[in-house]
């Protein structure tokens, strides 16, 4: 509750729904007014809690943007499995319905956090399904992969393309102590043969053949030339190299970078959307590979880049004692070209609540 009263929120990015349905956002939404004028869309908190009580589905999208263990949560799954993550968080009361049944274009991990909820999960009605298709995917299949009740702890993966519904309704029925459902889904958003296609049109802007107008009247041999030119890119920019170059070049997402206005940072972490890489030249220099970066640093200073770049947070006087190499250069190249960020309390608790039994 605390997590959406204090922020400004807004649809679809807040939603609630009873019966399956959405409700009109000034059935829970209201807009706190500055001296400014400024108009602040918030959470009406009395009318949500009153939808609370009688029972209602909401969602927050993107709840990695607001809390930092889910921030934490969704990077390592990045680093593990190569593709972009976000979570979104789905609190139930009563015994209100979810979702209707339906497909998500996307894998998904459902974290059940606290609570019971019922799900069923049916196969494929067809391969590899996307947002936008050639044709749309509207029969639910008959084949139900899996059906039962998800209670705290659990986990569960759902592939692209199944069908699948939660609900409370039967909470009474499957003597459901709790009066809600608190679950988190980690959306994977994979890489097709289509997005590589897509990357391709990128690299072709760079060879003139491409720009050049279609001329409907050319010879055959014109546009044979073209056809073969295009073979000749897809065979030079391979799939494995679209994977490769889009890890390279992701932009991390916000983090906080003071530039030592407050004091040298003592606490630091690798921010990168993917786990960065690490190129060992003939002369022993290392580069960095991240972010649309590809930094050179001196053999000296690899062991001091290994523990920064770990994906744990570190305290950088202990860097140096560890290693013996003055670490607090290295941290502000790192920190200056996006690698790297300063770690607050905040922050830090994202990565002990990962843990248990963990503490800062």
């Amino acid at each position: 509750m605390d997590l959406v009263m204090r922020r400004s929120l807004s649809p679809p990015q807040f939603r609630c729904l009873q019966g399956g349905q959405d409700l009109h956002p000034r059935e829970y939404m209201t807009a706190m007014h500055t001296r400014r004028g400024q108009a602040i869309p918030m959470v009406d908190m009395d009318r949500f809690g009153r939808l609370v009580a009688e029972g209602v589905t909401t969602v927050l999208d993107s709840t990695n943007t607001f809390d930092p263990t889910l921030e934490i949560a969704c990077r390592a799954l990045q680093w593990w499995s190569g593709e972009l993550v976000k979570v979104n968080t789905y609190l139930t009361t009563k015994d209100t319905a979810g979702f209707d049944l339906h497909w998500d274009d996307h894998d998904v991990i459902v974290v059940q956090l606290a609570g019971t909820k019922s799900w069923e999960v049916r196969g494929v009605s067809r391969v590899a399904p996307m947002f936008r298709d050639a044709q749309p995917t509207l029969e639910p299949s008959d084949s139900v992969v899996w059906s039962g009740t998800m209670v705290a702890g659990d986990v569960m993966h759902i592939p692209r393309g199944y069908w699948h519904q939660a609900t409370r309704a039967d909470r009474l029925d499957s003597g459901a102590e709790e009066d809600y459902s608190l679950h988190v889904t980690f959306g994977l958003e994979q890489r097709t043969g289509v997005d590589w296609i897509s990357w391709l049109t990128d690299q072709a802007r760079e060879h003139e053949i491409f720009r050049q107008d279609l001329d409907r009247n050319a010879e055959a041999s014109t546009m044979d030339r073209l056809v073969d030119e295009l073979t000749r890119l897809a065979a030079s920019h391979r799939p494995e190299d679209f994977l490769t170059a889009r890890q390279r070049v992701q932009r991390p997402s916000r983090h906080r970078y003071t530039g030592s206005t407050f004091g040298a940072p003592t606490t630091v972490a690798c921010i990168t959307e993917f786990r960065p890489e690490l190129h060992i030249a003939e002369d022993g220099s290392v580069a960095v590979v991240a972010a649309g970066r590809r930094i050179r640093f001196a053999a000296r200073a690899l062991p001091a880049l290994r523990l920064l770049l770990s994906g744990h947070p570190v305290v950088v006087q202990d860097v140096t004692t560890a290693t013996g190499v003055n670490a607090a250069g290295v941290v502000q190249t790192l920190l200056q070209e996006n690698i790297c960020g300063e770690v607050g309390e905040d922050l830090l608790s994202g990565y002990t609540d990962l843990l248990i039994g963990a503490h800062s």
